[in-house]
């Protein structure tokens, strides 16, 4: 028969292991969030690079200005469908929104840039949030066809309000007041490109925090199996709502941006193949990475670029060549084929 001591002794024991493994347990996710949270030297190299064309391609930077903008917009596609598992066909609705609302705050109201992004932003948001409660209800197929129909319901509206947008002739008299007071656009794109990267970054860091964060954890959850999330205290379809807001708003400031350097709105903001652009830059660069927008965003439009010089009529017929290669060869796209590869090398 075993004291009646040891066996306390034995309980105490078996408590503090439990207690330490608890622990333990409780420290893996916030250790694994860290990790994800620390700067890679290749993503500073990146973000240096980014300044490259200024030295390199002065002659470019209106091109790179537009890189920057699409690749915004892609990462604001990327929350959704990358981390949350969202397809959407008419995310280029939210992008219209922010483009028309920053150009006819300037044009009526008032043409200081940053305060015309903040009205934009908030405009496409609160569009975002009232749609949500739609999104958050269906999946797959059915949400495709939703979000398809409002993207192209917004651009008939857009259409018809001849008297407010400009109707196919484009809202003219967009005014942006130069950067800080001080920095007027150029026609050589300086200003814009700046303007436009400083912006970029901003928001990259703000949306790398927010993926690097429990909430982050959860959409991964969320885009694998959103039925059973909610088994775990996770509420799914409040956090589509949260996302897919957060995801409208910077799509908004992409608009925004689209509208204060080129001083122009056309209903191609909101067009069908706005949409379909920014899924192809996805689709190449890697869905559900946060660089794989930003890497799809620069190769779509030099692609596009190059192969408009070569050929006008036929340059998205290179960029179909170019986008099932990759879905063939690599299916998660490039990052996700690279990292693949770096991590067989590093078994081998």
């Amino acid at each position: 028969m075993i004291p009646q001591s040891g066996n306390r002794f034995s309980d105490k024991i078996m408590r503090r292991q439990d207690a330490m493994a608890n622990t333990a347990g409780a420290a893996k996710p916030q250790l694994y969030l860290r990790s994800l949270s620390r700067w890679r030297p290749i993503e500073i190299a990146f973000w240096l690079a980014t300044l490259l064309p200024f030295v390199l391609f002065p002659d470019y930077l209106s091109l790179a200005s537009q890189i920057a903008i699409a690749a915004l917009f892609a990462l604001s596609l990327d929350l959704i469908l990358g981390y949350a598992g969202i397809v959407s066909l008419g995310h280029a609705a939210f992008f219209g929104i922010g483009a028309y609302t920053a150009g006819l705050f300037s044009k009526f109201v008032w043409g200081e840039l940053f305060s015309g992004m903040l009205v934009a932003a908030a405009m496409a948001a609160l569009v975002g949030y009232a749609s949500s409660f739609i999104i958050a209800r269906f999946r797959h197929l059915t949400l495709i066809m939703i979000t398809l129909g409002l993207g192209l319901l917004l651009h008939e509206a857009a259409n018809s309000a001849n008297w407010l947008t400009g109707g196919s002739d484009g809202l003219q008299g967009v005014q942006a007041w130069p950067l800080l007071g001080l920095f007027k656009f150029d026609l050589y794109g300086t200003t814009a490109y700046a303007y436009s990267l400083a912006v970029l970054f901003f928001v990259f860091l703000a949306a790398r925090r927010l993926i690097n964060s429990p909430f982050g954890l959860s959409l991964r959850g969320i885009r694998e199996n959103w039925m059973r999330m909610p088994a775990i205290g996770a509420a799914s379809r409040a956090h589509i709502r949260k996302i897919y807001t957060i995801s409208a708003a910077i799509a908004g400031i992409a608009g925004a941006l689209i509208a204060q350097t080129t001083k122009t709105v056309s209903l191609e903001a909101l067009s069908f193949e706005r949409s379909a652009d920014v899924l192809v830059m996805l689709v190449l660069g890697g869905a559900g990475r946060l660089y794989g927008g930003l890497i799809g965003a620069l190769i779509f439009l030099v692609a596009r670029d190059r192969f408009s010089g070569i050929a006008p009529q036929f340059w998205y017929f290179w960029i179909g060549i170019m986008l099932v290669a990759v879905v063939i060869f690599l299916p998660n796209g490039i990052l996700g084929g690279l990292s693949n590869i770096l991590s067989r090398r590093n078994r081998s």
